[in-house]
């Protein structure tokens, strides 16, 4: 089976665009704030925590962009693509935190209940929801192909949908008077929030805990690397990530004869780059042993 990948260059896109979301992203935060504590409205600021969240995450992805760009050196001699995947671990543990932040909130304000100016709400959200989504505009292009950028862009559409169900909440207390749909939107907001953060952070800590790349199998890396002519087996395979694009290997590869051992490497290289987008592997010969008599 092949694995082949193919995927942008998200490397040489410009930062401009995580420039202008970050500052977009500060100054709503800064209205929704101003816009909750008028108002009373637990939800509207727990988008305004939301917004700062984003903020953070892609101030966070674009010095992880810059620090990726760098060179391998002598102190990280695979480079520094893994910034990025560490970047994403810190935006997506924030999820989490904000996330079982706003629970607490919302189960104390069944406890102490408060009224709530619907129009201010619904306004503040109303302005949030455009900023939020022009935002996820700007950095859904660079989320395709990085989990880094995937991660920030998740903040971005989680803040959008809060921000619908704050104008819903908003609309449902201008209407009915229902001040408790704040305190159930917050929860259904932050319920969201866990379960982005859930859906990505598997694939995050796998990466980071060096484990084989999820669309191929050691046991069919082996067959196709057993299958180049002169190889007699292969053993202690390990395979990892360097990051969420380039493959890694390390085996030891059994021949018949180490005169042909160039031919061979040359050979399975190529049969991994082809199959599999392994780029990089080590392979240590090792001559076939052989009991039979006269063989």
């Amino acid at each position: 089976m092949a694995h082949n990948h193919s995927h942008h260059n998200v490397e040489t896109m410009g930062d401009q665009p995580l420039l202008v979301a970050i500052a977009i992203n500060m100054v709503l935060t800064l209205a929704q704030v101003v816009g909750g504590i008028l108002s009373g409205s637990l939800s509207l600021i727990a988008d305004a925590l939301h917004n700062f969240s984003d903020a953070n995450s892609l101030l966070i992805a674009l010095v992880a962009r810059k620090i990726g760009r760098q060179p391998p050196d002598a102190f990280k001699t695979f480079g520094y693509k893994r910034a990025e995947v560490i970047a994403a671990l810190i935006n997506l543990v924030t999820l989490v935190l904000i996330g079982f932040y706003l629970i607490y909130e919302a189960l104390w304000r069944f406890y102490t209940p408060q009224e709530i100016e619907g129009w201010i709400v619904v306004m503040v959200a109303g302005v949030a929801l455009v900023i939020d989504l022009a935002t996820a505009m700007l950095t859904y292009s660079m989320s395709k192909n990085s989990l880094n950028m995937r991660a920030a862009f998740l903040h971005n559409v989680s803040d959008a949908l809060a921000s619908v169900g704050v104008i819903v909440a908003g609309s449902l207390i201008l209407l009915y008077g229902w001040y408790w749909t704040d305190t159930v939107m917050t929860l259904i907001i932050a319920g969201y929030v866990l379960y982005q953060a859930a859906t990505m952070l598997p694939t995050t800590i796998h990466i980071l805990m060096q484990g084989t790349p999820e669309s191929l199998t050691i046991d069919e890396v082996i067959t196709a690397m057993e299958e180049v002519e002169g190889v007699c087996n292969v053993h202690h395979v390990h395979i990892w990530q360097i990051d969420e694009h380039h493959n890694s290997l390390e085996a030891h590869v059994v021949i018949n004869d180490f005169a042909e051992t160039e031919p061979i490497k040359t050979a399975v290289k190529a049969e991994l780059d082809r199959q599999f987008s392994i780029s990089h592997s080590t392979l240590e010969f090792e001559i076939k042993s052989c009991e039979e008599i006269g063989c």
